[in-house]
């Protein structure tokens, strides 16, 4: 089996996190675990490492060619019935239920900002990448005005609603938002139908490249009337969280960054960073909680100004109120502690 990339680990452990709390069927966790490691066998073998074994005996599925093609869902399940059937979860893991409560649809959060808000414009763009046409969200105050730019990126699930929303959320703030949408170089996230390739797809990129698209996001911003081209943040969740790290560290346009829950990146890119770093996490999220340690190690040897923040009794994901794990209460403050960041090392 070929090694698991930094993302396509977190991805899988995600789904195997979803799957144990509940929130995921078994028969969905495997067939994103196939889009994510791109074959029967290799998800296999990546689910028993995570400590589960619902996964397909590696001659039952052939391997996909082409990971961008829907698998038939009664194929996957079918292939893990044998191994569902053998094994149980790791020790101490929920028992998932055989139908997870539905997703609680949003917006939620009074922070909400309808798309024909009167205060701000918000609209599909599109912009030249290193690999060709590059997707987003661009958001502005209607006000005339010179305002700090922000890149705005998005979780596992694409450019979706709730992350336009977020996107207007900061034109309210005063800021011009770009959500760019990492599906990019797949079409777009309006292109992919199925939600389980969108994992695999994003955890399939390399990370470089997806750096690379969001850098093109900074170009753009910056182009912009009424920006400050000197003045660029960006934040993002769980996924995007990670890759708010990685552009961090990548890009030294970025003056400020706040990661919600994200996976750190390789400790020994940290000095890189030109940023003043706002890292938000969950206590009860202790997958990711994890890298807290050596990431902030990695920050203070090398004289970075940042800041840690980790909320008591939330989970994983809480600030999307479009989730399961949503707390108005804490997202609330998040929100606030963010804004009052970007206000601190960009806006002033």
């Amino acid at each position: 089996m070929k090694p698991l990339g930094d993302f396509q680990r977190y991805l899988l452990e995600e789904f195997v996190e979803d799957w144990r709390e509940g929130h995921m069927t078994r028969r969905e966790m495997v067939r994103r675990a196939v889009y994510i490691t791109g074959g029967t066998a290799s998800a296999a073998t990546a689910l028993v490492a995570l400590g589960c074994a619902p996964a397909a005996t590696p001659t039952a599925v052939p391997a996909p060619t082409n990971t961008t093609a829907p698998i038939p869902t009664n194929t996957v399940a079918a292939a893990a019935k044998p191994a569902a059937e053998a094994a149980k979860p790791a020790a101490g893991a929920a028992k998932p239920t055989p139908a997870p409560p539905a997703t609680p649809t949003g917006p939620r959060s009074p922070l909400a900002v309808k798309p024909d808000d009167p205060a701000i414009d918000g609209k599909a763009v599109e912009f030249a990448g290193e690999a060709g046409k590059v997707f987003g969200y661009l958001a502005r105050p209607k006000a005339t005005g010179t305002y700090p730019g922000l890149i705005v990126i998005h979780e596992n699930r694409g450019l979706v609603p709730h992350i336009q929303d977020v996107a207007r959320r900061a034109a309210k703030e005063g800021y011009v938002a770009l959500a760019v949408d990492l599906l990019s170089r797949n079409g777009g996230s309006e292109k992919v139908t199925d939600p389980a390739q969108v994992g695999g797809m994003l955890g399939q990129a390399k990370p470089d490249d997806l750096v690379a698209d969001l850098s093109s996001g900074v170009k753009f911003l910056q182009s912009q009337d009424g920006v400050k081209k000197d003045r660029i943040g960006a934040f993002g969740f769980c996924f995007g969280g990670g890759y708010t790290w990685r552009l961090a560290v990548g890009n030294r346009e970025i003056r400020a960054a706040v990661p919600f829950y994200g996976p750190a990146p390789p400790v020994e890119m940290v000095p890189n960073t030109n940023a003043a770093i706002l890292g938000i996490y969950a206590e009860n999220d202790t997958r990711i909680n994890a890298s807290i340690p050596p990431l902030e190690e990695a920050l203070k040897k090398a004289g970075k100004t940042y800041e840690i923040k980790v909320y008591p009794g939330v989970n994983h994901a809480f600030h999307n109120d479009t989730g399961a794990s949503w707390s108005e209460k804490v997202s609330l403050d998040a929100w606030q502690a963010t804004f009052a960041w970007f206000k601190k090392h960009l806006a002033t």
